[in-house]
């Protein structure tokens, strides 16, 4: 492997929020959630913007040990076609949801950039908002799904230590460390205008596991100053392959850690899944997390019809309805936005003209 990039182990970028993570007792948690509190009404008002994830395809050329969607898994694949994605979308569009994540495995003969292409000009047509979370592509590619309509990818890196990538990455193109961690740099480069990054928590040793995303995060906002990053807390959940995680994250930690980068990146969306109990994430709405998904599907082809044969690249623990979730929110003074954008700023060669 290649020498690291310098800014992933630069302790300077999080001396002031480790001391954060590290600490342990339930005053100093109040006393930081209350903060995070704070800094979060000051900068995003009492908005919790939501999206949810369409699961375009389920297959996958990697072997990672973790996911559900691994190529050795023995669940039937199966990828959308023209007139499904079509459909999904306007199932999803009947629930209100106006911001779509368009997912695949990594790349293979099957799924391809043509394909994610082509599904990112559908989705374009129907909803306002469009990201991707899929393989990682070349500059020209991302520059291909901007002049598409895509506005934004996630990309986790899953964990930020090499010697355990190495391990968890058992086959496939997802074994290149430095070409997934570089991906989101090249995403920018080619014109999506935002780009959300997170670790899998419970892949490698959480405290530092959090100050590398933080790092991370810090670098592109610096480098990058004129795109969005977002920043995810996704934990392990169960999954086809029965992979236990080797390190226990606590709710307790977890929310420790969604606080502090709160307090130490006021002006980043933080974003929570429903990988996460409807409890857990009520709880966190307004302190410090301002994006959340909704009614989500983690299987191909989840919001027409189910498809009990299909394999979930892990388990939804959040099942409410969109109505449900969106009740839950507005019981806490919270305003759930489904749109806050115009479609017609999505093409940046549109924009760059009309400017």
């Amino acid at each position: 492997m290649s020498s690291l990039p310098a800014w992933l182990t630069d302790e300077r970028l999080s001396a002031d929020i480790e001391p954060l993570l590290r600490q342990t007792d339930a005053e100093s948690l109040e006393r930081l959630a209350a903060e995070a509190q704070a800094v979060t009404l000051r900068r995003f008002g009492r908005i919790i913007s939501l999206y949810a994830p369409l699961y375009l395809s389920n297959f996958c050329s990697s072997g990672c040990v973790y996911c559900g969607f691994a190529s050795d898994r023995k669940s039937p694949r199966r990828k959308l076609d023209v007139g499904e994605i079509e459909k999904e979308l306007m199932a999803m569009k009947v629930l209100g949801i106006g911001d779509v994540l368009l997912l695949t495995g990594e790349r293979t003969a099957a799924v391809g950039f043509d394909y994610l292409r082509r599904a990112v000009e559908i989705a374009a047509r129907h909803m306002p908002r469009v990201a991707v979370e899929a393989f990682p592509m070349s500059v020209a590619e991302y520059r291909g799904l901007a002049e598409c309509g895509c506005t934004g990818i996630t990309i986790y890196q899953e964990t930020y230590d090499p010697a355990n990538y190495r391990d968890l990455h058992r086959w496939g193109p997802k074994q290149d460390f430095l070409e997934r961690l570089e991906t989101p740099e090249r995403a920018i480069s080619g014109g999506i205008r935002s780009v959300g990054i997170g670790a899998l928590l419970g892949l490698s040793e959480p405290v530092g596991e959090a100050l590398a995303v933080l790092r991370h995060a810090r670098h592109l906002c610096k480098t990058y100053w004129k795109a969005g990053v977002s920043v995810s807390f996704p934990r392990i959940r169960p999954q086809e392959g029965g992979f236990q995680p080797s390190f226990t994250v606590s709710d307790r930690f977890l929310a420790r850690m969604i606080f502090a980068f709160r307090v130490g990146m006021p002006d980043v969306d933080l974003v929570l899944s429903t990988r996460e109990s409807s409890a857990f994430r009520d709880g966190m709405a307004g302190l410090g997390i301002t994006r959340m998904s909704i009614a989500s599907r983690t299987t191909v082809g989840g919001y027409v019809a189910a498809d009990a044969t299909s394999a979930s690249q892990f388990e939804v623990c959040d099942g409410r309805s969109a109505e449900a979730f969106c009740a839950a929110l507005r019981a806490k003074n919270l305003d759930p936005v489904f749109k806050n954008w115009d479609a017609a700023y999505n093409n940046p060669l549109a924009s760059e003209a009309s400017a």
